[in-house]
C-alpha cells in the first residue's frame, strides 16, 4: 500500500463528503490544491506552453505507507523548503491533515505515526511565518490607480480596481459570474469562503458599476467574421463568457494569473511590492479614514462575525452597507484625484 494509493482515497473523500468544520462541501480550489501539490508534473501548461513542474508531494506518493517515518518525511520537509518555503509549508498541512484522516480510517489505522507530522524533528524544520503587512498608504491611492488603470488588459486592470475596492478575496472576486451581479439593485453575490456558494451579497459601488458594464459589453461583443470563421473552422461556436473576469488563454475561462500585470504596474510606478492579498488588506485599513464601523468593514470583506470588535454583532441590511460601502469608494477615489460621478440608482 503506497501514500499514492492511499492519497486517492483521500481526494475521493475531500470530493464526496461534507466538511466537519464547516458542514459544507470543500471549494474548488481546496481540492484543485490537493490534486497540484501532488502531481507528478510534465505536462504542458495551457497559459504559456512551458512543462508543469511536480508538486511537492509527489515524492512522498511513491513510499509505502510504512515509510512515511519521522526521518523520511523530515528530509522531504528539508528539500521542498529549499525549492519553496510557502509551497513546502502549505504541502505539509495537506500531508498533515492525510495522516490525521488516514489514523481515523480502519483501513489505513495504525500504518502511520502520528510523529511522522508531529515530532520535533519534523516542526521544527518548518519557516516561520512572518506577518504580512504590505498595504497601499493614502498617499500612494493616486499613483496606484493611475498605473493600474493604465493596465492594457481591461479584465484585469478592472479585476484589480475592484479587488481594492471591495476588500474581497482574489479567488471570491475572480470567480464571479454575470449571473451575480445585479446592475439594476447595485449588488454582487460572492461564493464565501466562510458561507460558502452564494454566501455573501455585498454593494456593487458606483465606480465599480461603471468597470463592470464596461467589461459586459466587451464580452456580448460578437467577434469578427474572420475570428467566426476561425471558430466555424474548429467546429466551435461564439457565446459570450459566464465568467465577469474572463479570460481566452485559461483552462476555466476566467482569470487566472493578474499578478504580473499588477507586478508590473507597481514597478512602473515606483511604489513598494504589493500582493493582491494586499489589495484586501488595504481596504479594512483605508477604511478607517472614512470612520467606517468595523462591523461593517467586516461583513463587505467577509470576516468571521466578532463580538470583540464589536460588542453586538449585528447583520445589517444591504442598503445600509451600500450608504458606508459608496463613501469608502468616494473617499479612495478623491484621494486618487479621479472625477468620478455616480450614476442615478438605489
Amino acid at each position: 500500500m503506497t501514500v499514492g494509493d492511499a492519497w486517492k482515497d483521500y481526494l475521493e473523500h475531500l470530493c464526496t463528503k461534507i466538511s466537519p468544520k464547516t458542514k459544507k462541501p470543500r471549494s474548488e480550489r481546496y481540492i484543485a490544491d490537493h490534486v497540484n501539490l501532488s502531481a507528478p508534473g510534465g505536462d504542458i501548461a495551457k497559459r504559456g506552453g512551458k512543462e508543469k513542474v511536480r508538486g511537492p508531494l509527489w515524492p512522498l506518493m511513491q513510499l509505502k505507507m510504512s515509510d512515511l517515518t519521522v526521518e523520511n518525511v523530515s528530509s522531504w520537509l528539508e528539500l521542498e523548503i529549499r525549492r519553496g518555503p510557502t509551497n513546502a509549508a502549505h504541502a505539509f498541512a495537506l500531508l498533515k491533515a492525510f495522516i490525521r484522516w488516514c489514523n481515523d480510517q480502519e483501513k489505513y489505522t495504525g500504518l502511520v505515526s502520528d510523529d511522522a507530522y508531529a515530532s520535533t524533528k519534523v516542526t521544527s524544520i518548518l519557516p516561520r511565518r512572518a506577518a504580512k503587512t504590505d498595504c497601499l498608504q493614502r498617499e500612494q491611492l493616486s499613483v496606484w490607480f493611475q498605473a493600474v488603470r493604465g493596465v492594457t488588459n481591461p479584465v484585469i486592470s478592472a479585476y484589480l480596481q475592484g479587488l481594492l475596492v471591495t476588500g474581497a478575496r482574489r479567488e471570491e472576486l475572480a470567480a464571479l459570474r454575470w449571473e451575480d451581479v445585479d446592475f439594476r439593485w447595485r449588488s454582487l453575490t460572492m461564493n464565501d469562503k466562510v458561507e460558502g456558494t452564494g454566501g455573501r451579497t455585498i454593494p456593487l459601488t458606483p465606480y465599480l458599476l461603471t468597470l463592470l458594464a464596461n467589461l459586459k459589453q466587451l464580452n456580448e461583443m460578437p467577434p469578427n467574421k474572420r475570428q467566426m470563421a476561425r471558430l466555424a473552422e474548429k467546429g466551435e461556436t461564439w457565446e459570450p463568457s459566464p465568467w465577469v473576469f474572463a479570460s481566452k488563454t485559461s483552462e476555466d475561462g476566467k482569470i487566472a494569473e493578474p499578478r504580473i500585470a499588477h507586478n508590473k504596474a507597481l514597478a512602473a510606478a515606483e511604489l513598494p511590492h504589493l500582493t493582491l492579498h494586499g489589495l484586501r488588506r488595504s481596504f479594512g485599513t483605508l477604511s478607517e479614514w472614512v470612520e467606517v464601523p468595523v462591523g461593517v468593514v467586516a461583513q463587505i470583506q467577509g470576516h468571521k462575525p466578532s463580538a470583540i470588535a464589536e460588542k453586538h454583532y449585528r447583520r445589517r441590511p444591504l442598503d445600509l452597507l451600500r450608504m458606508w460601502h459608496d463613501k469608502i469608494e468616494a473617499w479612495m477615489l478623491d484621494q486618487a484625484g479621479i472625477s468620478f460621478e455616480s450614476p442615478a440608482g438605489p
